[in-house]
């Protein structure tokens, strides 16, 4: 105890007492130091630790040293705590959420879900998923990506041409029921996500920018794309003649419309487009809702025969979803890679970490809406709706969950 006093502090008839073996008797409690002499000996940082434990007895009304050590949480901070966390994954994982609640909502009682097809909601709700991609896409952003534009235009070409070529090999595979694969392979012949790929992108430092063009341009050329798409790796392979021409009209009446009409208000009126801006949370929590919509009614129509598939046949369709998903990775990065390679002079844009990164995490994913309006368009040509979609479905969520 004498050692943690200042030596000014002490007697000199102290400090010249002799040290004993035995245990010398406990020192007169100390007087506390005036706030002069706190200030020129000990500092503020022996008031500061004061402090804490004044305010810890007046708040809590227990000692440090008690039975309960101040240690436990209160326990209405407990369950906030809790809460926000749980609002924190919600708001996180909001798309998943809702095609899950959607998917269940189906199999418990099918019955509005019927009720939403008889009315054609599901053509409505992905007309309204491409307008608020209207509204949100922005031009000055588009405009910032020119500098990648190589970069750009392999991830481009791996979307709509060299990925979409697996669709055959997919189709190869035995298996029932049958649409589960045939929705797989369907799958392989999409654009990329509409706001997914951006977001994570974003997340690990990549451009963008780069990632937003690639995003926009690769869902307008899919709509004329696709469907040849469609025909030459799905309808030859199911021997079923898909109606392409029918396909490509109801593709720009759903997707190019709205998108268009979107961009057209966000661009001829500054009040909108701040609105969008300061709102893209309520926006983006709207698209996923409509999003859902989608699987509900699939399913709810599909219910009967979705329950006499067993849960064997789901694993695996959602086991070759996974795997489709790290091919798709493993051919970008190894395509980036080799590209790199061949330029010999100064950096290679394919080299640059920000563009491999939006690369070949764009060119990696699959758009679920556009797939869902193509299955609405072909009315049963391939097989079962509810079938088709429910593997990409799960392909969608396992997109998002493995990056």
């Amino acid at each position: 105890m004498v050692t943690t006093h200042h030596l000014c502090l002490l007697r000199s008839t102290v400090l010249s007492v002799p040290v004993r073996l035995r245990a010398p008797r406990a020192p007169p409690h100390p007087r506390l130091p005036t706030a002069s002499a706190s200030a020129s000996y000990h500092g503020p940082t022996h008031l500061r630790r004061l402090r804490p434990l004044r305010a810890a007895a007046a708040a809590g009304g227990a000692s440090p040293d008690g039975a309960d050590g101040g240690k436990r949480p209160a326990p209405a901070a407990a369950s906030s705590s809790l809460g926000a966390a749980l609002v924190g994954f919600a708001r996180s994982n909001f798309l998943p959420l809702a095609l899950i609640a959607g998917i269940a909502l189906a199999l418990m009682d099918p019955t509005l879900g019927c009720l939403a097809h008889k009315y054609s909601l599901s053509k409505y709700s992905t007309f309204g998923i491409f307008l608020i991609s209207g509204l949100t896409l922005r031009t000055k952003e588009l405009g910032a990506a020119l500098e990648a534009w190589p970069a750009g235009l392999f991830g481009l070409a791996s979307i709509l041409l060299f990925t979409p070529f697996l669709a055959q090999f997919i189709m190869q595979i035995k298996f029932f029921p049958h649409e589960f694969i045939t929705g797989l392979a369907m799958f392989c012949c999409m654009p990329t996500t509409l706001s997914s790929g951006v977001t994570l992108t974003q997340l690990v430092g990549g451009n963008t920018a780069l990632a937003l063009a690639m995003t926009a341009i690769s869902n307008l050329l899919g709509i004329m794309i696709v469907p040849l798409s469609l025909a030459k790796y799905i309808g030859v392979g199911a021997g079923v003649s898909l109606p392409t021409e029918k396909l490509f009209k109801s593709l720009v009446t759903t997707l190019l419309i709205p998108i268009i009409l979107g961009k057209v208000a966000r661009e001829t009126s500054k009040g909108i487009a701040g609105f969008v801006d300061g709102n893209k949370q309520g926006f983006s929590v709207t698209s996923a809702i409509l999003l859902s919509l989608v699987p509900w009614i699939q399913v709810s129509r599909s219910r009967s025969l979705l329950l006499s598939v067993q849960p064997k046949a789901f694993a695996v369709a959602v086991t070759v979803g996974v795997l489709l998903h790290f091919a798709l990775l493993a051919f970008n990065a190894a395509a980036l890679h080799i590209l790199s390679r061949l330029e010999q002079r100064g950096v290679s844009v394919f080299a640059r970490n920000e563009y491999a990164r939006a690369v070949i995490l764009v060119a990696s994913q699959k758009t679920l809406p556009v797939l869902v309006a193509v299955v609405e368009q072909l009315g049963g040509a391939l097989g079962e709706s509810g079938l088709l979609v429910i593997p990409c479905v799960a392909a969608h969520i396992n997109q998002a969950d493995i990056l």
